[in-house]
């Protein structure tokens, strides 16, 4: 018998019929970046199409991108000022705090995450408490904890911490059930590396380190069992999300973290592989829609249920495009 595998990849019908891995709207999450000010849109040089946003602006553009149908956010903020204790992270009046408030006000069903680190604060630029030049743990928990609290009270859904702090989960779900947000769920970066692809959203975020770097608390990139150990953590801790960052150089650990736990799985498509295919397609070397989609479905394809990407809008127009052609 001649086997003919072909036979089911005649037409874009037969295609559809048998294809293994579906992207869906409700997969993506589309981080924005609030800023002070009135009425700013600054498009960051190294990141096409991705703004710094005043709360005025960022309430419309989430607002445009629930339209669109975009279903769920994640909310950066760049403080006014920053101090050595990043008293602005867990402010009442943030500017991520504030940024909640007003796009509940605007899109009230869209689902906000709030990102929930320290870095963005910091007059040093390193995810913690800082002292002789060194990233203290078990100090900067109790900043990273009322972050969260602080974001809960605001409006979020979810709270996401990012600073690969040991223990954070812990220290912060303890924090929300105490402030009676209880039902404030955690989306962890369980296994976050020290990546290079995150270089564009240094300037984003204006949240490069004033000196070293964080490879002393993000997970060394030669390393995938430890990547288990780390989501295992978590996972006892009590996230009810884990998260793997970044997603496409990364995809074996997504996919070791699928087969191991049975929590929802998220991961993050980067500042660094979003610009890379925008600098291709701007050369014309690429089909831009196409390699975005093929990408964006090798991380779901991996295991991933939740896509953090910037092509957010630009993938669920493809879709429905898709859908109604």
């Amino acid at each position: 018998m001649i086997h003919r595998p072909r036979r089911l990849r005649r037409n874009p019908a037969l295609r559809a019929l048998v294809r293994e891995t579906r992207l869906t709207p409700d997969d993506f999450v589309l981080p924005l970046f609030a800023c002070p000010g009135n009425g700013v849109r600054r498009e960051i040089s190294s990141m096409p199409g991705v703004f710094n946003l005043s709360v005025d602006e960022i309430a419309s553009e989430a607002s445009a991108a629930y339209d669109v149908g975009v279903r769920s956010i994640i909310l950066f903020g760049l403080p006014e000022s920053k101090d050595e204790l990043a008293s602005g992270a867990y402010a009442e009046d943030g500017i991520v705090q504030r940024a909640i408030r007003a796009v509940r006000r605007c899109a009230p069903e869209l689902i906000i995450i709030a990102d929930t680190c320290l870095c963005e604060y910091t007059s040093h630029g390193h995810c913690g408490v800082v002292r002789g030049g060194e990233v203290l743990n078990d100090e900067s928990l109790e900043l990273i904890a009322r972050t969260a609290a602080s974001q809960a009270a605001a409006g979020a859904d979810l709270v996401a911490p990012s600073a690969m702090m040991d223990g954070q989960v812990g220290a912060i779900r303890e924090a929300l059930d105490d402030s009676g947000f209880e039902n404030t769920a955690i989306m962890s970066y369980a296994v976050k590396y020290a990546s290079a692809f995150y270089g564009p959203f240094r300037e984003a975020a204006q949240s490069a380190p004033e000196f070293g770097d964080r490879r002393a608390y993000q997970m060394d990139p030669p390393n995938a069992r430890e990547a288990m150990r780390e989501a295992e953590l978590d996972y006892s801790e009590g996230a009810d999300i884990l998260m793997v960052k970044p997603a496409t150089v990364y995809l074996d650990v997504l996919k070791m973290v699928r087969d191991r736990f049975d929590l929802p799985l998220a991961a993050y498509h980067v500042s660094g592989e979003y610009a890379l295919i925008k600098a291709a397609a701007q050369k014309g070397w690429i089909d831009e829609e196409r390699v975005m989609m093929e990408t964006l479905t090798s991380i779901k394809r991996a295991g991933a249920d939740i896509i953090l990407t910037y092509y957010a809008r630009e993938a669920i127009r493809a879709l429905n495009a898709s859908a109604t052609s």
